[in-house]
């Protein structure tokens, strides 16, 4: 372990150094040369790995391709998985490495890597080269995702995307953005508005009660990403999300089509499909009554 935090601060990559004090710096080397690890700006643009970013300017590392075997509910596939985090969320770690350095133990690794967000992109399929490819920009939900809670109906709109995505010959892009959880106001204060929803509170009021907006979620890291890997070209993005629809086409993704993207309804997550049909998402009240009776 001695020596793994030994980082030296005049190295050309500072930045990297800090994300990557757990590993072997000729490893690192390595995914350089391999190409598998690499940064790009708000433009989607590849960036010299030699250069300091510019303060300020949204900069995302990331790693892969890593080729992802999945198995979900409704189908199996093979995905090209791309780890990615900011590089300000990189810088945020500095202060915690200094002292990480002058202690040993596994246990500090997690402790480094925890105020870092790694979002991830998974390719399916001939998507790449698709001239119109199916994409969904989908915020995690430990809940919903894992849980397979149906509070909400996330795991599914997951599931039913990767599915769609793997029956079509041009597959598909999922941006999964792991900071997201709870529309942004993360995992504690999300358990604290299901409390406050079993009260009698909707989705929206339950943040609001916290002091917390009721949709915090950034998608400048989704639109860059997808910039990156498809352009801007045309696109079928399944959301039934408007403020999705704004902020990635604010970043310059101008050539978006979107497809309603309707999955998971049961008795327990009606009321609060209703409460996002009222605040303004893509979804009819024929949707939703279609779903299972209460």
């Amino acid at each position: 372990m001695e020596g793994w935090f030994n980082i030296d601060r005049s190295h050309a990559r500072w930045p990297f150094y800090i994300m990557f004090t757990y590993l072997n710096p000729s490893v690192r080397e390595k995914l350089i040369r391999q190409d598998k690890l690499f940064r790009i700006n708000a433009a989607g643009e590849l960036l010299d790995m030699e250069s300091s970013p510019t303060l300020g300017a949204l900069v995302i590392n990331l790693l892969g391709p890593i080729p992802l075997p999945l198995s979900m509910p409704e189908t199996s596939c093979q995905a090209q998985w791309y780890a990615s985090v900011r590089s300000t969320e990189l810088d945020q770690v500095e202060e915690l490495a200094e002292k990480l350095r002058k202690n040993e133990g596994q246990n500090l690794f997690a402790t480094l890597a925890r105020p870092m967000a790694v979002n991830s992109v998974l390719i399916i399929g001939d998507a790449l080269k698709s001239e119109n490819p199916l994409v969904r920009v989908h915020s995690n939900c430990l809940t919903g995702d894992v849980f397979g809670s149906q509070r909400c109906e996330c795991g599914p709109q997951l599931d039913s995307a990767i599915k769609a995505m793997s029956e079509e010959k041009s597959g598909g892009v999922i941006v999964y953005m792991a900071g997201h959880e709870g529309r942004g106001i993360g995992l504690w204060a999300k358990a604290a508005t299901y409390i406050l929803q079993d009260s009698g509170e909707n989705t929206y009021q339950a943040n609001q009660s916290l002091g917390l907006p009721a949709d915090s979620r950034d998608f400048s890291d989704a639109a860059a990403l997808l910039l990156h890997f498809i352009g801007n070209r045309p696109m079928r993005l399944l959301t039934n999300n408007p403020k999705k629809i704004d902020d990635l086409t604010r970043a310059g993704l101008t050539r978006m089509s979107v497809q309603k993207h309707i999955a998971g309804i049961t008795p327990w997550n009606r009321h609060y499909l209703y409460a996002k049909k009222e605040w303004g998402h893509l979804i009819q009240g024929d949707d939703l009554e279609n779903g299972p009776s209460d």
